[in-house]
């Protein structure tokens, strides 16, 4: 009997939690909250939904550097000798992790050209610092706009190229092993 009445009170905290999120996302309300067919959800879920909008419509756009504290402002790549630009690439890569960023397909870039792509693209980009559990920001290092030739070249599965060839009826450049393998932290599965 004790189960059925926490399961109800339960319940009755999912409807105001649900309304609760409801009229604080009013304001942010556009077609693709109406596109959302929460009637296949259950309540739950349906509020860790909308606790992301929530939480994705509040998040404010910095600078990647300014989600640190301190800011994260690492020394410029010239005045760094290899072994030094390795090790703070290292570090860089972790506290980049912290803050759940992952970096996609580095494996061919060597430790400067990544360094570089950190400190020049990555840390200046102004994107939205969400802290949500489960949300993790993917920055394709193939290039400013996912370059295809090195995701062809070093990245795509046969099946991938395969496709791509027949949707762009273009030659495919030959696959490689990319010549930097890195075991990069992941998100978590």
């Amino acid at each position: 009997m004790g189960a059925g009445r926490f399961s109800r009170t339960d319940e009755v905290d999912q409807l105001l939690r649900n309304a609760e999120l409801r009229d604080e996302l009013e304001r942010y309300f556009d077609e693709s909250i109406s596109r959302v067919n929460v009637h296949k959800l259950t309540l739950q879920a349906e509020n860790e939904f909308l606790a992301s909008m929530l939480a994705w419509e509040q998040a404010p756009v910095l600078p990647i550097y300014r989600w640190f504290e301190p800011e994260l402002r690492p020394p410029r790549p010239d005045v760094l000798d290899d072994q030094d630009l390795h090790d703070i690439l290292l570090e860089l890569i972790d506290k980049l992790y912290e803050k759940r960023i992952v970096l996609d397909f580095t494996d061919h870039l060597s430790d400067r050209e990544l360094y570089c792509l950190i400190v020049r693209d990555i840390l200046p980009a102004r994107e939205k610092k969400l802290d949500w559990p489960k949300n993790y920001l993917h920055w394709d290092c193939t290039g400013p706009n996912g370059d295809a030739e090195v995701w062809l070249r070093y990245y795509a599965t046969p099946e991938e190229r395969e496709e791509w060839a027949e949707t762009y009826r273009q030659p495919l450049p030959p696959s490689e092993l990319p010549p930097h393998p890195r075991h990069l932290p992941r998100e978590p599965e």
